[in-house]
């Protein structure tokens, strides 16, 4: 709640397309503005030096800086809440400085965690590198499904595990439910990136998740022009009971000074110790004019995400009947591994992003990526644009050959994100695109290839090398 506002109106009761435009209001009183203002200021004035300290010590809640809170980014965190049905958000910098901060709340050096291994590919250099600098560690777990791989890759020390609702590129489907078991019977916090799914479709915390995070630059904003993450706090999770020892939540700063479990309870602690103690601390903070335009766009998310999920399903459909195509990548397709998951959670519109293999390996990925017009051929997804990439040569390439191969990065893999256009309109562009591929003759056309461990290794050679 912001000094110049009343506090916002309980729209817990309502359903998700009204809440998506409503959820987290406060009414101006200096204004009446009917949409959030900007609050462009970088700090804010104190009544008095009792009134400075109240907000510095946390005794009373408010405006101090705006690194840590801000009253248009307060309501973008109190939209995202509600949408997720979660206790309270942050709204931070990126989406992975949402992965960042969440888990430098529970985590600290010497600490294990476990991920699922199909995790986009920055959260696992973020993984690899920045946390693993940090002297946390992490293991990673190909099958979900399989109790035994859980039981070989948790160990006494692991503290919390992470995943994805439907990982890029390979769309991939996780039955959050049954990951969630998991993290009960270890007695740890189940993280869940809900970037490609969004809560239109699913809502982990329902679930059995602990922590939702979200790269809001995608599908939440959906219109490219913004940088943002959220984190949001499920405020079910037993800190102190859990059996292992989260020491930023449940200690004492200093004698006499209550924890953030103490004062906050289990339903706040997370949330106010990741914005305190983290996000403030480290600086991730979100524009002002950012937070503007994720609010905006949330506003249509149910209705941007329909077109989107009607666009996928259609064009993976499409693509399954190519004759240029081998693979399509997509679990509402009978015959991919995870299709009975993505028709019991998602009903068979598992997201609009996905990908699939083009014959001809790079050179064929190479004359179809080229070749496209109406599909941005850039990084991104979550755009109500329709975007391509190459993974093996973008995401991914700074991988090992080995690690790519097992994740199902090859040569010919194109991923997709469907945007919301005329769906006959993206089909005729593929299709122009894929008559390039059948129209190469492997002998005469140059190929573009990569080494194995640098993109700086860049070569054009014809088929003789």
């Amino acid at each position: 709640m912001t000094d110049a506002a009343k506090p916002e109106y309980d729209w817990s009761g309502y359903g998700f397309d009204t809440r998506q435009v409503h959820a987290g209001e406060a009414e101006d009183l200096s204004y009446n503005a009917r949409i959030t203002p900007v609050y462009l200021g970088n700090a804010f004035r104190f009544d008095s030096l009792e009134h400075a300290f109240e907000r510095f010590t946390g005794a009373t809640p408010g405006q101090l800086y705006s690194r840590s809170v801000n009253p248009t980014n307060a309501v973008a965190e109190r939209r995202i809440a509600s949408l997720e049905g979660g206790a309270g958000a942050i709204a931070v910098g990126s989406g992975a400085a949402a992965i960042t901060s969440a888990l430098l709340t529970i985590l600290a050096a010497g600490d294990h965690f476990v991920s699922t291994a199909s995790i986009y590919s920055g959260t696992r250099i973020l993984f690899d590198g920045v946390l693993a600098r940090a002297g946390i560690a992490v293991d990673y777990l190909w099958d979900w499904r399989d109790p035994q791989e859980w039981a070989r890759t948790i160990r006494p020390d692991t503290k919390a595990i992470f995943t994805e609702t439907i990982p890029n590129p390979k769309n991939d489907v996780v039955d959050i439910a049954a990951v969630a078991a998991v993290a009960r019977d270890a007695g740890v916090p189940l993280v869940v990136d809900n970037t490609v799914a969004t809560p239109y479709l699913t809502r982990p915390l329902e679930d059995g998740a602990s922590i939702v995070v979200h790269s809001a630059t995608k599908f939440l904003a959906g219109h490219g022009a913004v940088l943002a993450g959220a984190i949001v706090d499920g405020g079910t999770f037993d800190w102190e009971a859990s059996g292992h020892h989260f020491g930023l939540i449940t200690d004492r700063p200093a004698s006499g000074v209550p924890s953030f479990l103490e004062r906050y309870g289990i339903a706040h602690a997370f949330e106010e110790a990741a914005r305190s103690a983290v996000v403030n601390n480290t600086g991730p903070a979100l524009s002002p004019l950012n937070a503007f335009l994720l609010q905006q766009g949330m506003e249509t998310l149910s209705l941007r995400m329909e077109r989107h999920l009607e666009n996928a399903r259609a064009i993976a459909e499409w693509l399954d009947r190519q004759p240029e195509v081998e693979s399509v990548d997509y679990a509402g397709l009978p015959g991919h591994p995870d299709h009975e998951v993505a028709q019991r959670i998602y009903g068979g519109r598992p997201g609009a992003v996905f990908a699939f293999t083009v014959r001809g390996g790079q050179e064929g990925a190479t004359a179809f990526y080229d070749g496209l017009r109406v599909f941005s051929r850039m990084t991104n997804i979550g755009d109500l644009r329709s975007m391509a990439l190459h993974p093996a040569t973008t995401t991914h390439v700074s991988f090992t050959p080995e690690l790519r191969a097992r994740l199902g990065i090859h040569p010919g893999l194109i991923r997709l994100s469907v945007g919301i256009e005329t769906v006959d309109d993206l089909i005729a562009d593929l299709r122009q695109a894929l008559d390039r591929v059948s129209g190469l003759a492997a002998a005469d056309v140059a190929t573009v290839s990569f080494g194995p461990e640098s993109p700086s290794d860049f070569r054009v050679s014809g088929p003789d090398t």
